[in-house]
């Protein structure tokens, strides 16, 4: 969905115009249970949080400010009110620590017909970034798989901008010698495969 038509979208809804807001969650519905699926596998619990804040924008749309991004503006909410009952349930508090659960998986949304060798490169990313730190993986799965800028990253994490620049070459610098690796290996893959009858 293009930023105009999501904003265009965004403002239907604030009127009170329900195929718009049948639209909002079909369109983020999937997306946002994806995200939250990083941080628990509690299937039932996403799907009530995703419940509950459609539920809460419905009954505050019209006290409701239209955001830059109404994706990143879903994002957060979801983070925030997932972290809410996360906190409530297990009595700890990852607000602002590294220390909450954070499970690196491409989204079905990602996900294609790969080569056998692609799906080696893919399944050799999975493996290296789910040992970074899990702000560091999310970092990873929202620059790189939703692509958002390092402003969004920070909104929807609620981290200051100086920290994303942070965590993301922290991330970086852990996974530079397997990005390496796998450059090199794509640049390997791409290379034109010999005629069969030349090496006959």
């Amino acid at each position: 969905m293009h930023a105009e038509q999501e904003q265009s979208i965004w403002n239907a809804f604030k009127r009170g115009e329900w195929h718009a807001y049948s639209r909002l969650y079909e369109e983020y519905y999937r997306r946002l249970n994806n995200y939250g699926y990083k941080f628990t596998r509690d299937v039932a619990l996403i799907e009530d949080t995703i419940q509950d804040l459609f539920v809460k924008l419905w009954t505050n749309r019209e006290t409701l400010s239209t955001p830059p991004s109404v994706k990143n503006y879903l994002y957060k909410a979801l983070r925030h009110s997932l972290f809410r009952k996360l906190k409530t349930q297990s009595k700890l508090s990852f607000s602002t620590a590294d220390d909450y659960d954070y499970t690196f998986e491409v989204s079905y949304d990602h996900q294609l017909i790969l080569r056998e060798e692609q799906q080696h490169m893919q399944d050799m990313i999975k493996e290296v970034v789910s040992k970074l730190p899990p702000r560091q993986q999310e970092i990873v799965y929202l620059r790189f798989y939703e692509g958002l800028s390092y402003e969004e990253v920070g909104e929807v994490m609620s981290i200051h901008i100086n920290s994303v620049y942070k965590l993301w070459y922290k991330a970086l610098d852990n996974l530079k010698d397997t990005l390496h690796y796998l450059v090199c290996l794509l640049w390997c893959l791409c290379l034109p495969k010999p005629d069969a009858a030349v090496l006959s």
